[in-house]
């Protein structure tokens, strides 16, 4: 099982510089919220994206509340990823007052 990460955990870790970020959820979601810098692939489209994705650094995956990011970062880790899921997701990090954007480009 993938490991999991706060938010502000995220946070530190996206203040330090350009980070693999990808957001799981639908382009609806993702439009209305999304952390700075994260790549928009749905779940259900992980498996056809895995290809495109650094496999020589760690992927954090999130997603609205986590459920749906520790599937995804299961996936992966179980392709030879090194990815980690964002407990608490997008709500979390918006909660927090952490800055978002919104639209379809990361």
């Amino acid at each position: 099982m993938a490991d999991e990460i706060t938010v502000d955990e995220l946070a530190q870790h996206h203040a330090q510089g350009p980070i693999a970020l990808i957001d799981v959820r639908e382009l609806d979601e993702y439009t209305a919220a999304h952390v700075p810098g994260a790549r928009l692939v749905p779940l259900g489209t992980v498996p056809d994206a895995v290809e495109t994705m650094p496999h020589d650094e760690r992927i954090y995956v999130i997603c609205h509340s986590g459920a749906r990011s520790q599937r995804a970062a299961d996936y992966l880790l179980a392709r030879g990823l090194d990815a980690v899921s964002v407990a608490g997701g997008t709500s979390a990090w918006v909660q927090r007052g952490l800055d978002y954007e919104t639209g379809e480009r990361p």
